[in-house]
């Protein structure tokens, strides 16, 4: 690859991290403001970062990270497409992964990027993982059950789920767990996004 062409890809690398930065916070409804004061940042250094003026060093992306509750990798992994794929094509060997074999759940953001109205996950929870305490946040969430035996609890009520099978819900909290002997690979719709 050429110098100039490398140059190219490093920007389009970093545009793409200020459109997710930016995303995330909107969709946690913050401003700038706020994320420059919980960050001990100016307000003008969020605001170059976010329009992909300033580049965050590793320990800026970790308190971003902390502050959005998201995995530091999500920040990594930014293989930038071809400019005529950028923003909506995902290649399946350039997906962002998110979550570790060892919590029991790995996700693939099927999504482009963060921005847009909704996020598509490729969920894969491993045999006898389970979120133990319930979850809410302030959504509308879908999956379809791609292959294994998936439970996911909605309000106090549990729900068995076999591939092919489908759910939805808003606002509600809920848990999930799979109590089958091989992995239950889920797609999961979530909007507003939460990554």
């Amino acid at each position: 690859m050429s110098s100039s062409a490398a140059k190219l890809q490093h920007g389009a690398g970093e545009r793409l991290l200020a459109r997710d930065i930016r995303a995330l916070r909107k969709a946690r409804g913050l401003t700038l403001a706020e994320i420059a004061l919980r960050l001990g940042r100016s307000v003008g250094w969020v605001s170059q970062v976010e329009r992909g003026l300033s580049t965050p060093s590793l320990s800026d992306l970790r308190a971003f990270a902390d502050l959005f509750a998201v995995p530091v990798s999500l920040f990594f992994s930014h293989d930038v497409p071809a400019e005529n794929e950028r923003g909506v094509v995902v290649r399946a060997g350039s997906r962002r992964t998110l979550g570790t074999s060892e919590s029991g759940l790995v996700e693939e953001l099927l999504s482009p990027d963060l921005g847009g109205s909704f996020e598509m996950l490729r969920s894969v929870f491993a045999p006898g993982a389970a979120l133990s305490t319930q979850a809410s946040r302030p959504t509308e969430e879908a999956g379809y059950v791609v292959s294994g035996t998936f439970d996911i609890e909605i309000s106090g009520v549990w729900h068995r789920l076999a591939e092919g099978d489908s759910f939805r819900f808003e606002g509600k909290p809920f848990r999930w767990r799979n109590p089958g002997a091989v992995p239950a690979v889920v797609i999961w719709v979530v909007s507003p996004p939460v990554y």
